[in-house]
């Protein structure tokens, strides 16, 4: 096992509820850039990168970059459409230029006086590949809780299962990748804030299962 998943493998087996013995191990880390511009009251643009070192974070295995138009029909839902390119570079020839096409809807599901809320996101996606002519539909939900802890600080702790709704070459149908994440978010100016943390990822696979144990640090705007 690596030097980072022997020390991240407690961790994912309190979060996950899977034996820590029962997945190969890698240890990840995470960056992602994240800024939302609001167009009116009602409209949004939301933009994304993000980086992913994998294999002890010693390469990039994976490049995500993501945009996607929201219009707000409440304080309390929005809903969106957007499109990503993803670029996936394991080690080895198997490299996929994905081109995904997804909609979602964003619900705030709870908020309270002393500053607690619960959200969630129920995204939809279509995914295409340049390496064959399938398109493959995947189910995420997500569900986020944050809970102030001392001045503008709050803990952010969120789930997000996957779900293949169809079987392919990159999709093996069902419950494929399950997200948990424990960490802070600290604001670092107006519209600005950090957001680090532990993630573990869970690769449902049809043999041994990988989890991925993962130093995860965000940076959201707003304007």
């Amino acid at each position: 096992m690596r030097p980072f998943a022997v020390i991240a493998a407690p961790a994912a087996a309190a979060l996950t509820g899977v034996p820590a013995a029962a997945a190969e191990d890698d240890g990840n880390i995470w960056l992602g850039q994240f800024a939302t511009i609001n167009a009116s009251e009602s409209v949004y643009v939301r933009l994304e990168a993000q980086e992913r070192f994998t294999n002890d974070a010693g390469r990039l295995g994976q490049l995500l970059l993501r945009s996607l138009v929201g219009y707000r029909i409440s304080k309390d839902a929005s809903i969106g459409a957007g499109y990503a390119y993803v670029l996936t570079d394991p080690p080895g020839p198997a490299q996929l230029n994905e081109h995904r096409f997804y909609q979602e809807v964003n619900l705030r599901l709870l908020s309270t006086e002393g500053g607690v809320t619960l959200d969630s996101r129920t995204r939809l996606e279509q995914r295409t590949f340049e390496e064959n002519e399938d398109t493959a539909w995947r189910l995420r939900q997500f569900v986020q809780l944050r809970v102030p802890v001392g001045g503008d600080t709050r803990m952010v702790a969120y789930t997000e299962p996957f779900v293949d709704l169809d079987e392919g070459p990159v999709q093996r149908g069902g419950l494929s990748i399950w997200r948990n994440f424990v960490g802070v978010s600290i604001p670092v100016g107006k519209g600005v804030e950090v957001v680090p943390g532990y993630l573990n990822q869970h690769v449902f696979r049809d043999g041994r299962d990988r989890s991925d144990h993962t130093a995860n640090v965000n940076l959201f705007m707003t304007f």
